[in-house]
């Protein structure tokens, strides 16, 4: 049995989405970031970097193995359920490519697009054009990559688990679909396939707008003071 520690960011859902696709067994922990769950002792130490997803495997070879960062939980997955990630060495590392690409570009810029846009109590013109700018390019790049291709590496890996809840972050950027076609096709593609469709409702019961997820209280465990203190 594998515990997964989440909240229903895109972050969980890249996790919850391949556990539903391999079909292991798992049981969600929910770590409320609003409420500063994430600083909990035993929470800091599965996830030292105090973040959602991590996991807990019972079932690993030698006792338990906890993994924090949700790249690395999906490449554990797809070796451990040995799925959605090709063993042959070209192939494989096309997938790799884009699991970082998504890790170090897609998700950390879009991130900063959505907060500056929906979370920072000031709306600064600056960041909010770079960042929607910047999330605009690498739409761009992702709709190039898809141009005559069902899935980002070829046939459907942990590169599109990990991009697709991110990718569907252009709405509230305010980024029109049609200017990414492919992209926009890819994603109807991922919504339509069941395990997804299940992934995505990752404590649905949790989730809340930005404008009622963010008092004051809130903003301050996220994005303030407490977060440094409480480490």
């Amino acid at each position: 049995m594998l515990d997964l520690y989440a909240w229903p960011t895109p972050n969980g859902y890249k996790i919850s989405i391949m556990l539903e696709e391999t079909r292991l067994p798992y049981k969600v922990v929910p770590v409320d970031i609003g409420a500063g769950e994430q600083f909990a002792p035993a929470f800091l130490a599965i996830s030292p970097n105090n973040r959602m997803p991590a996991i807990v495997d019972h079932d690993a070879p030698g006792g338990p193995l906890s993994i924090f960062e949700s790249g690395a939980i999906l490449m554990y997955l797809a070796e451990k359920s040995g799925k959605f990630w090709p063993k042959e060495i070209h192939a494989r590392y096309k997938v790799a490519e884009w699991l970082m690409w998504q890790m170090a570009g897609l998700g950390p810029m879009l991130g900063q697009a959505g907060h500056f846009r929906n979370y920072a109590p000031e709306k600064l013109a600056y960041p909010i054009e770079r960042y929607t700018n910047e999330a605009r390019r690498l739409f761009g790049v992702l709709d190039k990559q898809l141009r005559g291709s069902e899935y980002i590496a070829g046939d459907y890996s942990i590169a599109d688990m990990a991009a697709y809840p991110w990718a569907l972050s252009g709405k509230w950027l305010e980024i029109p679909a049609e200017e990414f076609p492919d992209l926009t096709v890819w994603q109807a593609r991922m919504a339509a396939r069941p395990a997804v469709e299940r992934g995505m409702q990752l404590l649905a019961d949790k989730r809340r707008p930005p404008a009622q997820m963010l008092d004051t209280k809130a903003r301050d465990i996220l994005f303030g003071k407490t977060q440094f203190e409480r480490r």
